[in-house]
């Protein structure tokens, strides 16, 4: 069958600025992945291939804060500053999410407010941890107040786990979606989403294992004396998720199980994950004979455009 044209929230840029700066700070890869090539003509290859109409970039982990405040203040502009001229020149194939410099909250405050006030970002990329601080932590409260302030999109990305990786098992594998499972967990028992309720985070790859352990997770809330279980269930289901290596028939049926009508999105994951991988998983959502057509044209693009306004003026067609 022939795809609808797809949003993707979900796919990487990789600055060649930032490749270089990386490479001098010793990585040379990501979650047991070499860091890969990157072009704005690859980008709309791959986009063609796999039918995207249009894609939010995002710089993956490690991000931009190594160690050094102000080198991360730098790099998190000169990042920025790149997408942003990316989305300037293909304005109708392309958006951003923001790189900030956590654990610098200070920085991470005012390199949001630029992005969003000087370069129209579609919204901000947190590693789920910094450090080792996981989001959620009070810490970073002064940067939730500000990107509630703007009405933030937060696209939360997974890192390297705190405690290391095991050898032989890439961390891309499960460690990653680990790192984001923390990080919804740790979110929601500090209440950030209601206290911040003007945010919206969009967990990648289906929130990693947080759909089908989320209700014992809402148990652990009570064993802490954190939160009342239903009430983090609820809070669990109002996050967005994408699809990015997990529209698999064993992800995807609880995925769509438990989050809030509307809050799947379509993602790639490229060019992280290799153009063979993302052709993979878009196979399998095409030909998920359970999905209705409303379904499907949801998770494609609908859900996305009524998420992010500047897809709305320029918007994606059911059809086939």
């Amino acid at each position: 069958m022939n795809s609808p044209k797809r949003i993707d929230v979900h796919q990487h840029i990789l600055p060649p600025e930032y490749g270089d700066w990386l490479y001098k700070q010793g990585v040379v890869g990501a979650g047991g992945i070499n860091l890969p090539e990157w072009s704005v003509d690859g980008a709309l290859d791959v986009m063609d291939t796999f039918g995207i109409a249009r894609s939010i970039l995002s710089v993956s982990t490690p991000g931009v804060h190594l160690g050094d405040d102000r080198e991360a203040r730098v790099m998190a502009r000169v990042v920025n500053d790149y997408a942003a001229q990316v989305v300037s020149d293909y304005p109708e194939k392309f958006g951003y999410f923001a790189t900030l410099t956590l654990p610098d909250v200070d920085g991470a405050i005012a390199e949001a407010n630029h992005a969003f006030t000087v370069q129209n970002a579609d919204g901000v990329v947190l590693i789920a941890n910094s450090r080792g601080l996981y989001l959620g932590d009070q810490a970073f409260d002064p940067l939730m107040e500000e990107l509630n302030r703007h009405h933030a999109v937060v696209f939360v990305h997974p890192g390297e786990l705190p405690g290391g990786s095991v050898d032989g098992i890439p961390s891309f594998a499960m460690d990653f979606l680990l790192d984001t499972t923390r990080a919804a967990f740790n979110l929601v028992k500090n209440n950030v989403p209601r206290r911040y309720p003007n945010l919206k985070f969009v967990l990648a790859h289906a929130g990693g294992f947080l759909p089908f352990a989320s209700h014992r997770m809402a148990i652990a809330m009570v064993a802490t004396g954190a939160r009342d279980p239903f009430e983090a269930l609820r809070d669990f289901a109002d996050f967005y998720y994408d699809t990015a290596l997990s529209g698999s028939p064993a992800a995807l049926p609880s995925l769509l199980a438990f989050a809030n009508p509307g809050h799947v999105l379509y993602g790639s994951d490229w060019p992280f994950a290799p153009v063979a991988a993302g052709a993979y998983f878009n196979s399998l959502l095409d030909s998920n004979e359970t999905l209705d057509e409303r379904t499907r044209a949801g998770i494609s693009h609908r859900n996305a455009q009524f998420l992010f306004p500047r897809f709305l003026a320029h918007p994606v067609s059911d059809a086939t």
